[in-house]
């Protein structure tokens, strides 16, 4: 399972540990990826994510998964997630076709 947040593309970074002596030594900066599950208002039904902690933030900020999926780009969505994006996309334009 790759460590890359599913909404945001966040990945790992590369860097250094340096000792008292300013020995250098290479490491990895991982993200804090968390398995959450995202309801979704549109589709009415939850949808599992593998996500960062700073994406659920903005996720909660701009006020629910079908918000944030609304202005998410498309290229840094992972595959499940820009299927979820495109049917939230296809429940609202029929909701709106209907009122």
């Amino acid at each position: 399972m790759s460590r890359v947040c599913e909404l945001t593309g966040k990945g790992p970074m590369t860097g250094n540990n340096v000792s008292h002596a300013k020995n250098r030594t290479r490491r990895r900066f991982l993200p804090n990826l968390n398995d959450v599950t995202l309801q979704s208002e549109a589709l009415g039904r939850g949808f599992k994510f593998r996500i960062s902690a700073a994406a659920l933030r903005t996720v909660d900020h701009r006020g629910g998964l079908d918000k944030f999926m609304a202005k998410a780009k498309d290229t840094e969505l992972s595959v499940s997630a820009l299927k979820v994006k495109k049917a939230i996309a296809k429940s609202s334009a029929t909701a709106e076709a209907l009122s």
